[in-house]
């Protein structure tokens, strides 16, 4: 209708009831019908006066004038003003524009319901909504279980039990923990391995994996509880951790980055979460697992791989930063150096894992130890027994053209932070951080890998 308006409207002349002539306006075409068609004689014979639209014939030409004023007046005369919504009398120009600017402030009102929409579908995604937690989603999927036959009644409330024990007192129930991997590792390596030069390994760390409470969303702090893990059995951090003596259940970790917050690290990163993540199912990155070991008076940094640096969008220096860092200190010719390095926190969109040492093979290439919590108990525990191969090692080793993620971002730990440095390492401009985006940090002051 808009457009038909403009289009058949906008220019339209009045047109003259008698003969095909047009005016630029009512006023000229009453002075053409005066002019033109002057009030008739008496009628010729054999005829009388007809109107023009109707036919119906007048005893004079004034007889038909009258007709034509009271029965067609409405084709003589200017339209009747149009209202909308103003109390003014509109030209068709103005009626065109008023119409037009309603149909932009229509399109504005539904664009801004896509972009809501579209932004509630993105905190649902990244567990921002108000849909709950991991306590939410744990009883939820244990339900589900027992509705579907998977689990016994009586097995739904012993866990149900166990989990409301576990986090009143913030503690993980270990039930998704393997042990000693590392250390089957070491003697895994000391047999002569055909393809393997040298290996590098981490401290011990236990493996966690993902929950019926946390499953699609706990990866971050999943791989929190590695390096945890790890760094509680090194003694060279006992200081920094002297206030935590176990591993800390996913609503505790949650509880303890809103803590850093607190006291200043990461502002920008607090304030995408809206300063709060217990009781939501929020993905966690690199920058909020910086803020917490930081403010546990963990010396640790962040380096960002913002782009490829090898063929087929590859990363291979990434692989030699992390040789770097687990070989600082060569040990002669042994083959087997179990480091006292704590594990790597890697970040790449969508997931996180723990990096537990790294391979240099005979060919000089070199292969990622990656601890994924997307592997289950069951399957990790298959590297703990004395006849484990190259087959089971196929969880755990990334070769370079495994990593083609257009960026990563690892968090490494390298020593303990004085109280006085603790206050000094929470700049003014922190790095935002988001779960589902790496960003270039050059001006925010972390190291940036070539």
């Amino acid at each position: 209708m808009r457009r038909h308006l403009l289009r058949a409207h906008q220019e339209r002349e009045p047109r003259c009831p008698l003969c095909p002539f047009s005016a630029p306006g009512y006023d000229e075409l009453r002075g053409h019908v005066g002019s033109a068609h002057p009030e008739p004689g008496p009628a010729p014979a054999g005829g009388r006066p007809q109107c023009p639209f109707c036919g119906e014939t007048g005893a004079s030409g004034r007889q038909v004038e009258a007709h034509l004023r009271s029965r067609h007046g409405r084709l003589l005369d200017p339209p009747a003003p149009v209202d909308i919504n103003v109390g003014g009398n509109l030209s068709d120009l103005e009626l065109a524009q008023q119409l037009q600017n309603e149909e932009d402030r229509q399109q504005g009102l539904e664009e801004a319901r896509q972009e809501r929409e579209e932004f509630q579908k993105l905190q649902r995604q990244y567990g921002l909504d108000s849909s709950g937690g991991y306590k939410q989603q744990s009883l939820k999927n244990m339900e589900r279980e027992v509705a579907r036959g998977r689990m016994p009644p009586s097995e739904y409330h012993k866990r149900k039990a166990d989990m409301m024990e576990s986090l009143a007192f913030g503690v993980d129930d270990g039930k998704t923990k393997t042990s000693g991997v590392i250390e089957a590792l070491c003697r895994y390596y000391q047999n002569e391995i055909k393809d393997v030069r040298r290996v590098w390994l981490s401290t011990g760390v236990d493996h966690f994996h993902s929950s019926l409470g946390d499953r699609g969303w706990g990866c971050g702090y999943r791989n929190f509880q590695m390096l945890l893990s790890s760094l509680l059995q090194n003694g060279m951090y006992n200081d920094c951790l002297r206030d935590i003596t176990l591993i800390p259940c996913i609503p505790k970790i949650q509880s303890m980055i809103e803590d850093a917050w607190k006291e200043g690290f990461d502002p920008q990163g607090a304030s995408h979460f809206c300063n709060r993540l217990h009781g939501t199912k929020a993905w966690i990155g690199a920058c909020e697992i910086y803020s917490l070991l930081t403010s546990l008076r963990l010396k640790c940094q962040i380096i960002d791989f913002h782009k490829s640096t090898g063929p087929l969008g590859t990363h291979p220096r990434l692989f030699e930063w992390v040789l770097s860092y687990y070989s600082s200190n060569r040990e002669g010719s042994t083959k087997v150096v179990c480091t006292p390095k704590p594990p790597i926190y890697m970040q790449h969109q969508g997931h996180s894992r723990t990096i537990v040492g790294i391979e240099e093979r005979k060919n000089r290439t070199l292969c990622l130890l990656i601890f994924d919590p997307g592997c289950p108990s069951h399957e990790m525990q298959k590297l703990l027994k004395q006849s484990s191969d190259d087959t089971s090692l196929k969880l755990l080793r990334k070769f370079v053209g495994s990593l083609k993620d257009k960026q990563y971002q690892i968090v490494a730990i390298d020593g303990e932070l004085s109280p006085e440095e603790k206050v000094v390492s929470i700049p003014e401009k922190f790095l935002s951080g988001s779960p589902v985006s790496l960003y270039q940090q050059k001006e925010r002051g972390v190291l940036v890998a070539p």
